[in-house]
């Protein structure tokens, strides 16, 4: 009896000390490039701020020289759907990695050619604005008048910014122009 019960123990010793073998210490963490010397920062989803689309800066509308709201005058119109975001803590920040899928469509008095977007990526702690950057986006727009596109962009927000912090992407024209 003795015998038995000592060899299922080793049996199962055997399969635990194989199973610890097989094991990576990775954590779920993607490998950021660095050496065993050098910690590489965690990625972490847990407490990366979400991303949110701002009534009104979905949608992006240009039209032809002295028209607005004229459906039959617009040059392009684009569009901002899907996002997702990826977060990297380090000691002292946390870098976060926006993406955003998005459309372009040349209207009735537009076509095909080069357009910037003007793309504006912000992160908030309440009232308190802790990056803002606006950024001309190029997209081709081919000949069958519509195009997709993914926008990417990078931000370092202060360490400890993720419970309570709030990303933002959208269209932005700026402030409004002088007029004379």
């Amino acid at each position: 009896m003795f015998g038995k019960a000592s060899s299922r123990l080793l049996g199962i010793s055997l399969l635990a000390l194989v199973a610890g073998c097989n094991k990576t210490d990775t954590g779920g963490a993607i490998d950021a490039g660095g050496s065993a010397a050098t910690p590489t920062p965690a990625v972490i989803q847990g407490t990366c701020p979400q991303v949110f689309l701002r009534d009104g800066t979905s949608i992006y509308r240009t039209y032809a020289k002295g028209a607005k709201d004229d459906p039959t005058q617009i040059i392009y119109q684009a569009s901002l759907a899907d996002t997702t975001r990826q977060c990297v803590q380090s000691d002292t920040s946390l870098t976060v990695n926006i993406v955003v899928k998005g459309r372009v469509i040349s209207g009735p008095a537009g076509g095909s050619g080069t357009v910037n977007l003007p793309i504006r990526v912000a992160a908030t702690d309440g009232e308190k604005t802790l990056y803002s950057e606006l950024t001309p986006y190029p997209v081709e727009i081919p000949a069958e008048g519509t195009a997709q596109f993914v926008f990417s962009k990078s931000a370092v927000l202060p360490g400890g910014a993720g419970e309570f912090a709030k990303l933002y992407v959208g269209f932005d024209e700026g402030p409004p122009s002088k007029k004379k």
